[in-house]
C-alpha cells in the first residue's frame, strides 16, 4: 500500500484484480459506517457500470460485507449510464443490481438508476439533476455532496460517460448532462465534473494493464499529458481522492 499526504490522492495498489476488489469494497464499508454510525444521516452513493466493478460488488453482496453496511440508511445513485432499456444486457443498472443490490437489504426506493432510455434524453438528465439537489444535501454553495463516487477507467482515460473531445468535459453548471459520444456511437447520461469534484470521497477502481498509461498521467504531474486523459480532471475540492489498483493497472505509476 502506498499512502501519500491528505491533499493528494491515496493509492492502494494490490497484486491482482480480486485483492484490489476487496480492498476496494473495504473502503466501500468504511465510507458507509464512517456516515451512517452513531446515528449519523443518510449515506449518499454514486455507483459505476462496466465490467471491473463487478468482483468489487460480489464482495459487497456477501454476507461477510453486507451485514456491515447499513443498507436502510444508503441512498444510490449511478453516475452514468447507456441508452439502452434497464433489463438489457449492457444497462449499468442491471448489472449493478444483479450482482449485487438484489442480494443486499435495501429498500427499492432508496435505488435511483438513470432513466437513460427515455426518447428525450437531455430532458432525462435535468430530471435526474433536480432529483439528486432534492436528496443529496449540499454544503457550503448549492452542489450536493455525496459521501462517495465510484468510478473507473477506460484506456483512453474516460471517466464515467466523460470521453475525450465531447462536450461534457467543458460543462461547468450543470450536474448531470447527456450527449451523443462519437468513439462509441451512443448516447449516454452523466454526472460532470462539477458534481463528481464535490463529493467527499472519489475513488477510482481500475485494474489491468490497457489502463496503465491513463493511471499513470492521473497520477502524475505532466500538465500535457494530463490534458489528454478526461480522468485527470477528478480533482474533489475538499474530499478525497483514492485510487485502488492492481499491479498491471499501476506498472507505470512512479511514486515520489
Amino acid at each position: 500500500m502506498i499512502l501519500v499526504s491528505a491533499s493528494e490522492p491515496v493509492v492502494l495498489i494490490e497484486t491482482s484484480p480480486e485483492a484490489a476488489a476487496k480492498r476496494a469494497a473495504d473502503r466501500f464499508v468504511e465510507v458507509v459506517a464512517e456516515r451512517t454510525a452513531d446515528g449519523g444521516g443518510n449515506c449518499h452513493l454514486a455507483l459505476c457500470g462496466g465490467t471491473t466493478p463487478g468482483d468489487l460488488y460480489r464482495h459487497l453482496a456477501s454476507s461477510d460485507y453486507s451485514e456491515r453496511v447499513a443498507w436502510d440508511k444508503v441512498q444510490i445513485f449511478f453516475g452514468d449510464e447507456r441508452d439502452v432499456p434497464q433489463d438489457d444486457v449492457e444497462n449499468n443498472y442491471r448489472m449493478v443490481s444483479k450482482v449485487l443490490l438484489d442480494h443486499v437489504p435495501i429498500p427499492l426506493e432508496r435505488i435511483h438508476p438513470m432513466p437513460a432510455d427515455c426518447r428525450d434524453l437531455a430532458a432525462a438528465a435535468e430530471q435526474y439533476e433536480n432529483l439528486i439537489r432534492r436528496l443529496v444535501p449540499a454544503e457550503g454553495d448549492d452542489t450536493p455532496r455525496f459521501d462517495l463516487v465510484l468510478l473507473g477507467m477506460g484506456g483512453e482515460g474516460h471517466t464515467a460517460s466523460l470521453f475525450p473531445d465531447t462536450p461534457a468535459l467543458a460543462e461547468r453548471n450543470r450536474l448531470v448532462t447527456a450527449q451523443f459520444v462519437p468513439v462509441i456511437g451512443r448516447n449516454r447520461m452523466t454526472f460532470t465534473f462539477p458534481l463528481i469534484n464535490a463529493a467527499r470521497n472519489v475513488m477510482f477502481f481500475v485494474t489491468g494493464g490497457d489502463k496503465a498509461n491513463a493511471v499513470a498521467a492521473a497520477l502524475g504531474d505532466d500538465a500535457e499529458l494530463r490534458s489528454r486523459y478526461p480522468a485527470c480532471r477528478v480533482e474533489p475540492h475538499s474530499g478525497q481522492l483514492i485510487f485502488v489498483l492492481d499491479a498491471a493497472a499501476a506498472r507505470n505509476f512512479q511514486p515520489t
